[in-house]
């Protein structure tokens, strides 16, 4: 899959000091895939008992991910299966 990068996820992102490495990893190895507002989805993988969430767009017939922005956020409020951490 192609990944692409909205404007404002690249200013969240560098803001926010991720690596893009770490986003990558996050959409093509996620613990869960979640489903968000208007048809996104969120990406989520744990790092260092934090939460990384990435909230993207998936387009199947480009085969493209857009990432939208991304965030840490404590794994208890937002993880389905609180026995992953």
């Amino acid at each position: 899959m192609k990944i692409i990068y909205t404007d404002y996820a690249e200013d969240t992102i560098k803001d926010r000091k991720f690596s893009k490495e770490i986003i990558e990893d996050a959409l093509k190895n996620p613990d869960e895939i979640v489903k968000g507002k208007r048809n996104r989805k969120i990406a989520h993988k744990i790092i260092k008992n934090k939460l990384l969430r990435v909230v993207f767009e998936e387009n199947e017939n480009a085969k493209t991910y857009i990432v939208i922005t991304a965030y840490y956020a404590g794994p208890k409020r937002y993880m389905k299966n609180e026995n992953q951490f």
